[in-house]
């Protein structure tokens, strides 16, 4: 029997995309530059600064740093070079550091959070597909049940 449908179902722009050609979540990867040498060299050498200070052992490693200078501040006598050192010498070395872990730590959340609700839309996806063919199947099922009624005799 052919299929019946009492309804026409026109899938979303965005539904037929999916569809057609199943995409995957986007990866940072993704957006690093992948043209000429040098913008890959400059991408590359930021990822691995950034991911040499955005670790709590640099972050140790600056303070210790910091603290180098922290008796000749002291020595000094004057509120200003200590409260200098402790603005531009200690905060700055490492909470930089910190603050570069902690938007990993965001970051890395995030992430998290944006594949479960890719997840999520790609099931909500299926399932609504699903429900379209359940409906056919029901059109064609009443259908068929409308023909055998109109070909009882009266």
């Amino acid at each position: 029997m052919a299929e019946v449908s009492i309804y026409k179902y026109i899938p979303h722009r965005r539904t037929r995309q999916r569809l057609e050609a199943p995409m995957l979540p986007v990866k940072v990867v993704d957006q690093l530059p992948h043209g000429n040498p040098a913008a890959r060299f400059n991408q590359w050498l930021a990822v691995k600064v950034t991911t040499g200070v955005g670790t709590m052992w640099c972050a140790y490693a600056f303070a210790a740093l910091a603290l180098v200078s922290l008796p000749s501040a002291i020595a000094s006598g004057s509120a200003v070079t200590l409260v200098s050192w402790i603005s531009q010498t200690f905060l700055q070395l490492v909470l930089l550091s910190v603050i570069i872990v902690g938007q990993n730590v965001l970051a890395a959340a995030a992430d998290k959070r944006s594949e479960a609700t890719y997840n999520d839309a790609d099931a909500i996806l299926h399932e609504a597909v699903m429900i379209q063919e359940h409906l056919l199947a029901q059109d064609n099922v009443l259908a068929s049940l409308i023909s055998k009624v109109d070909a009882r005799p009266a």
